[in-house]
């Protein structure tokens, strides 16, 4: 190998320039290729020039065998190299020597979201949340159960019967009660202390305005699926005629379809003949798709791309036709399997992955991959679960102020009790008893037993 490098310290490079592949960046080049030829020069320890192809093409063989752009160049030894997502087929391969591919690729579908449904889903009904706001929802229910109950029982005007020392607002009832206000069901004990009932009115209020955003959401859901098609694969593709499909043209993806002897693939191709539905190129694919009613099938990377760069776009699930793509050198040039090696070891280290993830990073957040309306996320519910929060703390502020009030007039009527007791017998012997009771909250006196209660 080192012999070979000797007798080749400067490598003429041939590029085409699309994203994210190779990129014009000033008087330089970047991208995806750009950073492999970069590492396989550290690594091999050549230097490069990088040049964009011609005529701008991969590269086509005509009837009589001549080929075209990067390959045409390559055969002719105009270029050392070709870096370029190009497609790994015997037809290359019988005129050049292609590397090991540094990336796997398919044929795959892309669409409009818009145009179609992700199919039937068993756990629709829980698509109109998010899963963090369904766990913020649960979080809210105990929440509110939890202070239902202690409340309950810090606050002396909810204990109904307080000689025999019961509340209704046991765990288990506050429990059912939340569950049955969530419902709009008026389960469970009464509240009669005005902090149980601010806490009451303010779950009430949360549960109505959670049930309407719920409702509202779920029947966009449902609405927007019900006149959508269902294209999970390249049959649902063909048994419909809503939706026009085709490829770019002179593509290593129409010749796949064109050879193919699968029924399916072959009548996606006499389709795309007989419409003359074949794109000039992968941009032109691409606005075709945003612009709806129509599916464009190519290269499941460049594809992904699109996807992660267009959030209204969606590809199909099924790819078929596995290949790679290779780094293209002159036939019988042993300096490619150099390459070959270099890239394996990339790809055992992470480095391809790595630089996968770095190009290909994905700017949509919100939206599903399936063409779904997007769920509702805490942040835009984040009014109600505010108002719930300050409605748990009033609640506990209240009770707690109203056992406070209770605890001083049951000291007050002790004390007065107390100083009346002392003073001589009258007649008619009339004594003063809880002179304040009624004030608060018209318990009998015995009420002196909550406070073993909650001690």
């Amino acid at each position: 190998m080192a012999k070979c490098l000797k007798q080749v310290l400067m490598l003429y490079s041939l590029s085409l320039q699309e994203d994210p592949y190779t990129m014009s960046h000033g008087s330089e080049f970047e991208g995806f290729c750009m950073d492999i030829l970069k590492y396989l020069s550290n690594k091999l320890g050549f230097e490069y020039s990088v040049q964009l192809v011609k005529d701008n093409a991969y590269g086509r063989q005509d009837v009589k065998g001549n080929w075209n752009g990067m390959i045409g160049e390559v055969v002719r030894n105009e270029a050392d190299l070709a870096v370029a997502p190009l497609t790994i087929t015997a037809a290359r391969e019988k005129s050049i020597e292609l590397s090991k591919p540094f990336m796997q690729t398919g044929i795959g579908i892309i669409l409009k979201k818009n145009d179609i449904s992700s199919g039937p889903n068993f756990f629709e009904f829980l698509n109109p949340f998010s899963k963090e706001t369904w766990i913020g929802i649960l979080i809210a229910y105990a929440s509110t159960s939890i202070c239902l109950f202690i409340v309950a029982r810090l606050s002396p005007c909810q204990w109904n019967e307080p000689k025999n020392d019961e509340n209704q607002f046991t765990f288990m009832n506050s429990l059912w009660y939340a569950i049955g206000a969530l419902t709009l069901q008026g389960a469970g004990p009464q509240p009669k202390a005005f902090s149980v009932r601010v806490i009451s009115g303010i779950w009430w209020l949360f549960s109505v305005a959670l049930l309407a955003s719920y409702i509202a959401n779920f029947s966009s859901i449902l609405g927007t699926n019900s006149a959508k098609l269902t294209i999970e694969t390249f049959d649902d593709l063909v048994k419909q005629d809503v939706i026009e499909y085709g490829t770019m043209q002179y593509s290593s993806t129409l010749n796949f379809l064109k050879t193919s002897k699968h029924p399916t693939y072959q009548m996606i191709y006499d389709h795309i003949e007989r419409r003359k539905t074949t794109v000039p190129s992968m941009d032109e694919g691409i606005r075709k798709a945003r612009e709806g009613k129509y599916a464009f099938i190519g290269e499941s990377v460049s594809l992904d791309l699109a996807v992660a760069r267009h959030c209204d776009l969606v590809r199909v699930p099924e790819v078929i036709g596995m290949r790679g793509y290779g780094i293209a050198g002159p036939k019988d040039s042993p300096f490619v399997k150099n390459l070959s090696i270099a890239i394996l070891e990339m790809s055992e280290s992470g480095d391809l992955d790595y630089l996968r993830e770095k190009w290909w990073a994905s700017t949509c957040e919100t939206e599903g991959q399936d063409g779904r309306l997007a769920p509702l996320r805490p942040h835009q519910l984040g009014g109600i679960f505010v108002l719930l929060t300050i409605g748990l703390i009033l609640g506990v502020i209240l009770a707690l102020m109203e056992l406070a009030f209770k605890s001083l007039i049951l000291l007050m009527d002790n004390v007065t009790l107390n100083d009346w007791n002392s003073l001589p017998n009258q007649a008619g012997g009339v004594r003063l008893v809880n002179s304040y009771g009624k004030f608060s909250c018209n318990l009998d006196p015995s009420f002196s037993s909550f406070h073993s209660v909650l001690a």
